[in-house]
């Protein structure tokens, strides 16, 4: 947050690599997710949340995708609108960068990933696997000039 009280979303720099990996670790932990001992990380708390997408070229047009491998926000900010925040910021992100089109997937547990999501725009598709719904969500972006 800023001294306005206004979160700020930028693009994470090389510079940022331990806090983007000690909210990883969090992330991983929460949902009981694999991840390493990362005791060279430094006790940084000036990140509230993160957003890690992919860029990769489209099968179908001459525009790139955004695969949406994590968003993230620290569990005690949470309510307060900054995933949506960070999210529309990713999104417009990704659409200055030619993408067209992103995409994520998630789990029926996480509720409120997918009330927000879906709130967004973005189209669900369910899937199922062994005790769990995964969903696949994907929303067309708008073009750079628009």
């Amino acid at each position: 947050m800023t001294t306005s009280g206004l979160p700020r979303v930028r693009v994470a720099q090389a510079a940022d690599a331990e806090q983007i990996a000690r909210l990883l670790r969090a992330f991983n932990a929460e949902y009981d997710e694999p991840a390493p001992e990362q005791g060279w990380l430094a006790d940084r708390d000036d990140a509230d949340g993160l957003a890690l997408t992919r860029f990769r070229p489209s099968l179908w047009d001459d525009a790139d995708e955004c695969y949406l491998a994590e968003l993230y926000v620290r569990p005690e900010l949470r309510g307060r609108g900054l995933g949506r925040i960070l999210l529309t910021a990713t999104m417009e992100h990704a659409s200055r960068r030619g993408a067209t089109y992103m995409d994520l997937t998630t789990t029926n547990a996480d509720t409120a990933a997918v009330a927000l999501y879906e709130s967004v725009g973005f189209d669900r598709h369910e899937r199922r696997g062994p005790g769990t719904d995964s969903y696949y969500f994907e929303i067309d972006l708008p073009g750079p000039d628009s």
